[in-house]
């Protein structure tokens, strides 16, 4: 059960970041944390909840550079 409730939260997680950028914030969903070392950091009761995932959200400091495309015929040869 707890597997499933784990896969179930990235439903939320989508969600939450569509609706940030909808707001001009920035997200990123972090895995490949130490859970333990976090749940023992944000002071949570294991016997009663865990940890699945992280989300940070926030502004940009900078602007990302233009794209800059090349034009498909530099790019692709038909033969």
């Amino acid at each position: 059960l707890a597997c499933w409730g784990v896969k179930q939260c990235y439903i939320a997680a989508g969600n939450m970041m569509t609706g940030a950028m909808s707001l001009g914030i920035d997200s990123c969903a972090i895995e490949g944390f130490e859970k333990e070392k976090v749940e023992a950091v944000l002071q949570m009761d294991v016997a009663k909840e865990s940890l699945a995932m992280m989300i940070a959200f926030g502004y940009r400091v900078k602007q990302p550079p233009k794209k800059i495309r090349l034009p498909l015929d530099d790019i692709v040869e038909y033969l």
